[in-house]
């Protein structure tokens, strides 16, 4: 083991835990603990943001695609970034408006109802643990590759310091552990693409050319078709990516950390730069890694291309680069997973626990006893999914939780804001019938189950022929909310009058 790399990873682990225990300190009620007390600027959350939405899917699994699939895996980069103007326009500011701590408490402002704010918990929790799920994967590619020890002790690993973070340090640990990472990630990727392109002395047009005979594809690796050869397929995908994030519980709760509205504004422009760097840069990591590392070494690193980033900073610039990019990469994992863990307790401490069980009957002291439960609890169930999981390529694993975030949040989000009809039947049918219809195809599609063995968790014909089915659910989401609604009569317009100038002013009474 080169001591560089055990240097760098201390170095990384004791700054997140340092930052840990200063923000135990300060961690004194339930607002500090699920929103840091509002108090986050612009710039600060901008970068949170950045840090909490660039995962493993985006350093780890995008490089990846890129490198084994080439146009293909580059659809990741176009719909992760895209994906935040729909934030911007729509969820935002109305989100930041009408909600407290939770996606829960912004629909309840509309609907006082158990049932609304049970499903929209439930929703979370379930993308929670979807997502969770391949960063754990990715952590035990990464610390399986460095270390050479055992995938399921590796994820263990990940699992008890994510806990950490969370336990002590609630959102203002995870914070600014997120905003840590999100810097040394850019510089990482920076460096790498810097020296990618150096390789062919900045000339782009060479390294496309170089690339067209480096893997097995040949010419049409710079082509679509390699990997999504069904444009049902390809929009089917696209539509998940672009439209998951508006409902991604962990990056809306983030919107609950600033002051106000204008500061959510701001946190989302500074975010969508720093994140649309990364995802160009994107481009120069999976073509060198395609180049320099090479298709059947990346495959036999890891069978879902996870290690294709590390394994090109080992090939353009030895063990510090390499030892840099690990630390990096783990990280970014820490950060990641560590607001998931922390947006998944929240919504069964605050939404179910504290307002559905206690019935608002609750100290702070409690609230936050019962969050530190429930992440301790999110934290074993995701860790025994994710030893499942372990060949599956991480940026796809994502593309599921997005495909249920658009299906059941962003319908009821969309709906409670900007329809005066919509009401408590509705909200319920959308959550349901997107969370039920994404779930049910997921699990009879080619994700699931494929006649080739290995490729898929399951060895079977798939009934429903997407990989991804957001093309589907997503409708059969807007669909549930509008049949829901439309067969209930009951609608209340004074309420949505009240919510209408709050989402557009912030104001309270």
């Amino acid at each position: 083991m080169d001591p560089i790399v055990i240097i760098l990873f201390l170095a990384i682990v004791a700054l997140t835990l340092f930052i840990t225990y200063y923000a135990a300190r300060r961690t004194k009620s339930a607002g500090d603990f699920y929103t840091a007390g509002g108090g986050l600027t612009g710039w600060q959350n901008g970068l949170a943001i950045a840090g909490d939405y660039l995962s493993a899917a985006s350093f780890l699994g995008i490089a990846g695609a890129i490198a084994l699939q080439g146009f293909d895996g580059f659809f990741y980069s176009i719909g992760f970034l895209i994906a935040y103007l729909v934030v911007l326009l729509l969820v935002a500011e109305p989100l930041r408006n009408l909600g407290k701590y939770t996606l829960a408490d912004m629909i309840n402002s509309r609907f006082d109802a158990k049932k609304v704010r049970g499903v929209a918990a439930l929703s979370t929790i379930t993308i929670v643990l979807f997502y969770m799920i391949a960063q754990l994967v990715g952590a035990g590619a990464l610390i399986q590759l460095l270390f050479d020890i055992p995938y399921w002790i590796a994820v263990l690993i990940v699992g008890v310091m994510m806990t950490i973070y969370v336990l002590f340090g609630g959102m203002i640990a995870t914070s600014w552990v997120q905003i840590t990472k999100a810097v040394l990630l850019m510089a990482g990727m920076v460096i790498v693409s810097f020296i990618v392109l150096w390789k062919f002395n900045f000339n782009i047009g060479a390294m496309f050319t170089e690339v067209k005979s480096a893997t097995s594809h040949g010419a049409d690796y710079l082509n679509p078709g390699i990997k999504y050869d069904d444009p049902l397929g390809t929009i089917s995908l696209m539509l998940a990516l672009v439209l998951g994030t508006a409902g991604l519980p962990h990056i809306l709760m983030r919107f609950f950390t600033v002051k106000d509205a204008k500061t959510a504004r701001s946190s989302v422009i500074t975010a969508t730069w720093t994140i649309g760097i990364f995802y160009i840069l994107t481009l120069f990591l999976g073509f060198g890694a395609a180049i320099f590392v090479g298709e059947s070494n990346i495959l036999a690193a890891n069978p879902g291309g996870n290690m294709a980033a590390p394994l090109l900073a080992e090939a353009i610039g030895g063990n510090i680069l390499f030892a840099f990019i690990c630390a990096v990469a783990f990280a970014t994992i820490l950060a990641v997973v560590a607001g998931l863990v922390l947006s998944g307790a929240s919504a069964f401490a605050h939404d179910i626990y504290g307002q559905i069980i206690k019935k608002g009957n609750i100290t702070e002291q409690q609230q936050v006893k019962a969050a530190r439960y429930a992440a301790l609890g999110v934290s074993v169930l995701s860790i025994l999914l994710s030893l499942g999981a372990q060949y599956l390529n991480v940026a796809f694993l994502v593309s599921l939780a997005f495909c249920i975030a658009a299906s059941a949040n962003l319908p009821v989000i969309l709906y409670t804001v900007y329809w005066k009809r919509f009401n408590t039947s509705g909200a319920v049918w959308a959550v349901v019938s997107g969370l039920g219809s994404a779930l049910i195809l997921v699990s009879i599609s080619p994700s699931v189950f494929s006649p080739v063995e290995g490729a898929a968790l399951f060895v079977g014909n798939p009934i429903f022929p997407l990989d991804n089915p957001a093309l589907v659910s997503v409708p059969l989401g807007f669909l549930g909310g509008y049949l829901g609604t439309m067969f209930s009569k009951e609608y209340d317009l004074k309420r949505y009058a009240e919510v209408k100038v709050r989402a557009n002013t912030g104001y309270r009474e």
